[in-house]
């Protein structure tokens, strides 16, 4: 019977307010000790009550413990920690190749593959505004990005070029504000990184927003990423196999 290995609690030990020996079936987090009393003992009251706690006990729970299942709790915590497991592993899964890049093609990939030649993706290793000012050039390298979990960094240069072109007074305020808590603020949703004092000097010119109310701060992050991404893009395998489709196409 599951209770056989539960041990009898003696009148002695409960009247000299030592705790009853620890049942070996049950859990930790269901054993409690009886209370000491510090007047006269009650015949039975200490002992009935660490009785009456292990009889609430259903058989069931005692069944979970003795053949080491987990109490339901505790064993949808588990489902729920292997389904959390799997979702950040999905997450920091990095995938690096052509498909990756065509899955975001501004056109759709096999036509956008017709159009692109091998000349054309050779030329974006000349030089990284070579790569940025081609249509196909920029959806390869945000598409690279995204591998590396570092694509608002391109965002924000996307977003200073667009602020740039903006005509409207009335529009350029809420333009800058929306681009400087996206991007600049500490703690933003896609906070990009620079130093301190170029983040400071963004937020005076915040005071009286200009189109080159975020230069310096652009201009720091399309440093960052010429001299970090950028190589590393030329030979991830998005560029390498972008390359070789467009030669074998050719052949």
């Amino acid at each position: 019977m599951l209770y056989s290995n539960i041990p009898r609690v003696t009148t002695a030990s409960a009247f000299a307010g030592i705790p009853p020996p620890r049942p070996q079936m049950l859990p930790a987090s269901l054993w409690h000790p009886p209370p000491v009393r510090s007047g006269p003992p009650s015949p039975t009251g200490e002992k009935l009550g660490f009785c009456c706690q292990t009889a609430l006990l259903s058989p069931q729970s005692l069944f979970d413990h003795a053949v080491g299942t987990d109490p339901p709790a505790e064993r949808t915590g588990q489902r729920q920690n292997r389904g959390m497991r799997t979702r950040l592993g999905c997450l920091s899964h990095k995938s690096d190749s052509y498909n990756d890049f065509t899955a975001i093609l501004p056109d759709k990939p096999n036509r956008a593959l017709k159009r692109l030649s091998t000349e054309e993706a050779t030329r974006w290793a000349d030089s990284f505004d070579v790569l940025l000012s081609h249509k196909y050039g920029l959806a390869a390298f945000r598409a690279f990005l995204k591998t590396e979990f570092s694509e608002e960094n391109l965002e924000f240069w996307l977003a200073c070029e667009d602020f740039k072109k903006t005509r409207s007074a009335a529009k350029l305020a809420s333009k800058a504000q929306r681009i400087f808590e996206e991007f600049i603020d500490v703690q933003a949703p896609r906070e990009v990184n620079i130093d301190f004092q170029t983040r400071e000097l963004t937020r005076r010119n915040m005071q009286e927003p200009s189109l080159s109310c975020f230069d310096q701060a652009q201009g720091k992050v399309h440093s960052l990423m010429e001299k970090d991404s950028y190589p590393r893009f030329l030979r991830s395998k998005i560029y390498t196999d972008l390359l070789s489709q467009t030669q074998r196409r050719l052949s």
